[in-house]
């Protein structure tokens, strides 16, 4: 599979991740899933990090709910197990998506 023909590489890196905890999968799929994720290796975190944050200066709900949207970084700011970098991230967007409206 060509990660660059995904719609969100985030879910399909996340989708070879679940594979190899989840103790139903085969150890062929969880070798498949070792192989791809090797393969694409600290490139593709770099990558997608570096999107995340270049996002974070876009934001836009257009072709989304912006109540879903809102929502989301609300439960961002109250969710314990999130970083206090993305807390700050959904403390900017929000206000930024505060001016907007």
């Amino acid at each position: 599979m060509n990660i660059g023909d995904s719609g969100n590489k985030g879910n399909v890196i996340g989708g070879y991740k679940a594979t190899l905890k989840n103790p139903h999968a085969s150890e062929e799929a969880k070798e498949h899933a070792q192989k791809v994720l090797d393969k694409l290796g600290t490139e593709t975190e770099t990558s997608m990090k570096n999107e995340k944050m270049h996002d974070a200066h876009n934001v836009s709900t257009e072709g989304k709910n912006p109540h879903n949207v809102i929502g989301g970084y609300k439960a961002t700011l109250k969710n314990p197990n999130v970083s206090d970098e993305a807390k700050q991230h959904a403390k900017e967007c929000l206000e930024e998506l505060e001016t907007m409206s």
